[in-house]
């Protein structure tokens, strides 16, 4: 076979290889010819001018994540130090975006650099503003200012912030150990907050409790008293109504009374010694001291007659 048809040949097949190009799922192909933008390549089988378009680069479509790690200084002049993980993609596969990826930087190193500085740059003009006290409960606020503010920035470049978190949050080993002591002493001073409020309850119900046995008891103590009084006022009345009958029964047998008043005087010192429980009961017991008793019961008897009479 000559060699000119089989170099025809081998150039032929040649060229039709290289104008077919297959572009793998998520992601797109940038063409180019003579270094101009010309179109986009969709996954699949594309055709392409051999020699003249060029396939520039491949554009993933698919999320994106980095890991970040950087120093901010808070407002009170705290160093904080933070580890991020930030996620993002291609804003959408239009032309223009496209474009934006394929053209604006040189490659995906500079693009990570721009994007790891942006970011850190919003995060510590954040934390600038803020005390060290308030950074730890300031994630979500941390995240929304720097979305705001690197979206619009991000979409110039054909990108989409899609997500932002810190997953770590750290400070200097001083201000560390001062936050745990000052957490600490917090604690401590709850904790004692509660144990006088806890003894103050115990108190008062203490207190509470003893002024209602006192009230219960002063209640019940009224109580005896009335009715001993009532006892005694009965007693009473009932010992003058024996008397009285006894009088009267003496008087109609033209007896003395006088010999109820001996009789009571005896009955008494009687119960003396019988009930009296060992105690001791200095008594009188002269004619004279009998005779000026005697006197003063008849007295007592003299006055009682008007009141029975009555």
């Amino acid at each position: 076979m000559p060699v000119v048809p089989l170099i025809l040949i081998s150039i032929a097949l040649l060229t039709l290889f290289l104008s077919f190009v297959t572009v793998p799922q998520g992601n797109i192909a940038v063409v180019t010819v003579f270094g101009k933008y010309r179109r986009m390549m969709h996954p699949g089988l594309n055709f392409k001018i051999p020699f003249i378009e060029v396939i520039f680069k491949r554009i993933s479509i698919q999320n994106r994540s980095i890991e970040l790690e950087f120093q901010a200084i808070t407002i009170d002049q705290a160093n904080v130090y933070f580890k991020a993980m930030l996620l993002y993609s291609v804003v959408n596969t239009s032309e223009e975006s496209i474009k934006n990826v394929a053209f604006k930087f040189i490659d995906d190193r500079n693009l990570m650099q721009a994007l790891g500085r942006t970011i850190e740059g919003c995060i510590r003009g954040f934390v600038a503003t803020k005390k060290q006290s308030e950074v730890l409960s300031l994630r979500k606020e941390i995240v929304a200012d720097v979305k705001d503010q690197i979206d619009q920035t991000l979409e110039t470049w054909g990108y989409h912030l899609l997500d932002l978190q810190l997953n770590d949050i750290t400070f200097d080993e001083t201000i560390i150990k001062s936050m745990a002591q000052v957490v600490a002493s917090s604690n401590l001073k709850a904790a004692a907050e509660n144990e006088g409020q806890a003894l103050l309850i115990t108190k008062t119900k203490a207190a509470e409790a003893e002024g209602n046995a006192i009230k219960i008891a002063a209640e019940a103590e009224r109580l005896a008293a009335q009715l001993r009084g009532q006892g005694v006022a009965l007693f009473r009345e009932e010992v003058a109504k024996g008397m009285s009958q006894a009088a009267k029964e003496m008087q109609q047998a033209k007896l003395d009374t006088s010999v109820i008043l001996f009789s009571m005087w005896t009955e008494a010192i009687k119960n003396f010694a019988e009930y009296g429980k060992g105690n001791v009961i200095f008594l009188d017991g002269s004619s004279e001291a009998m005779q000026r008793t005697m006197q003063e019961m008849m007295a007592m008897n003299k006055l009682m007659d008007p009141i029975q009479g009555g």
